[in-house]
């Protein structure tokens, strides 16, 4: 690939140039599986109510179009399906992520890609190509980002994404592509941590906006439109950042290696990641020496600077306990889950839960940041009533790309997660046909059969 010296230039050219041929089969393999795993967040978000209205909002507003929402027989406009599929995929926070970029590039991603795919009629090897480059575009732009802590970049830096793999399915250029990049980075959202501490579910519409947005970005770039030089410099350096460095976005660009999409995480506890390290942590001590709620003196959770907000030990609602550390880890021995039913709002009112909550202290290590893997990510300690103390660090959870999750495992999840949604023999023909997915002559081969509810 030509070296190109500006770093927007250079992600454009990757955006326009990189085919799936030329790449590992590793990538293409990590792709199907983030692919697959975003699904059955969608689908499983699908079936709450609000994300059902939204379905059927859409459609009103929208019209009939040719894009699926997934989980229902409906389709609307590529907009409004990306909205619908964007916004659910979060609901439950089970959608995969990114630790050297921040944030979740696939759910920002897929539902922008799908949408355009199936109104462009595209085939599973453009889809596949479109999601890989989105991914690489989104988390290097919130690699190149020092993000405030009071900014929740859910929908930010994904709207560049999601125009990245807009402008790769319309066969955009570079130049339009460029600023189609540019569009859609003075566009992108921008929100507090507030709505998920408070559980305010206006926060899962962050990527549905985003996703919306980014189509909008790439079109309007088709339109005449044209946007700032450098727009992700001007929005994530000042406002949304403090500070944005460009060299940091484009680093290794194009060399051999592996591509984001390969350096992800999936979840495999249903909330927030800054939970994650610290619940494999509980687990771990716990499948060493099992014990009883009542057997804890106390514990205490050494975590990143932010998770410091993350401490509500009796969570109002599902969406605010999903971004407690107190709740989770309470739940976590209390109910010995961790899933989606254990932040359900009838767990919620759980006495032994609540009570271990409350023994359950979390204070703040500098050091520790998810986007390094040199340092511990979490340090769990729990000191016992009869005056033991067991401890437990870990540095990368299990689904993170270094320490991976099974193929079972993942398959697995799917299956739960679309219980609702989908029959099993339904899941299964979604996992088959997923995991050839370069090889559909049309991407509407696989949506029929995300749309059967």
């Amino acid at each position: 690939m030509t070296n190109h010296p500006d770093y927007l230039e250079r992600l454009a050219h990757f955006v326009c140039e990189t085919k799936l041929n030329d790449l590992d089969p590793e990538t293409l393999n990590a792709a199907r599986t983030v692919t697959l795993d975003t699904f059955g967040a969608i689908l499983a978000g699908s079936r709450l109510p609000e994300n059902r209205n939204l379905a059927k909002l859409a459609v009103k507003m929208g019209r009939k179009g040719p894009s699926s929402i997934l989980g229902y027989r409906r389709q609307a406009a590529a907009t409004f399906a990306a909205l619908v599929n964007g916004t659910a995929g979060v609901a439950l926070e089970m959608d995969e992520g990114n630790r050297l970029g921040g944030g979740h590039a696939a759910i920002h991603v897929i539902p922008p890609a799908l949408a355009i795919a199936e109104e462009t009629g595209a085939d599973g090897r453009e889809f596949l190509e479109s999601v890989i480059v989105g991914y690489e575009v989104t988390s290097r732009i919130g690699t190149g980002t020092i993000v405030r802590s009071e900014v929740h970049s859910h929908g930010t830096w994904g709207t560049i994404g999601a125009a990245a793999a807009t402008a790769r399915l319309l066969h955009l250029g570079p130049a339009h592509t460029r600023e189609a990049l540019n569009i859609a980075a003075s566009m992108s959202p921008a929100n507090t941590w507030t709505p998920c501490l408070e559980g305010a579910t206006v926060r899962n519409l962050y990527p549905g906006r985003s996703a919306m947005q980014g189509i909008m970005a790439a079109n309007l770039a088709l339109c005449g439109f044209t946007g700032l030089k450098d727009g992700p410099s001007d929005v994530y350096g000042s406002l949304l950042g403090q500070g944005f460095d460009p060299n940091a976005a484009a680093e290794g660009l194009g060399e051999p290696g592996p591509l984001r999409i390969q350096q992800n995480y999936f979840k495999l506890h249903a909330c927030c990641l800054y939970n994650h390290p610290a619940l494999d942590g509980m687990q771990n001590i716990l499948r060493r020496e099992p014990f009883a709620p009542s057997d804890i003196a106390r514990i205490d959770v050494l975590a990143p600077p932010l998770a410091s907000i993350m401490t509500d030990p009796a969570p109002p609602n599902m969406l605010a306990a999903k971004f407690s550390l107190p709740y989770a880890v309470a739940a976590a021995v209390a109910q010995g889950a961790t899933g989606v039913t254990a932040f359900y709002r009838e767990k919620l009112t759980d006495a032994d839960t609540l009570a271990l909550a409350q023994r359950v202290s979390v204070a703040a290590d500098p050091e520790m940041d998810l986007r390094r893997y040199d340092y511990p990510a979490a340090r769990v300690t729990v000191s016992l009533h009869n005056g033991r103390t067991l401890t437990e660090s870990v540095v990368a959870h299990h689904g993170d790309h270094q320490n991976p999750a099974s193929p079972q495992e993942l398959q697995s999840k799917f299956a739960c997660l679309t219980e609702n949604a989908l029959t099993p023999t339904q899941a299964r023909q979604v996992i088959q046909t997923t995991s050839r997915l370069e090889t559909l002559p049309n991407i509407r081969t696989l949506t029929t059969l995300l749309r059967a509810a």
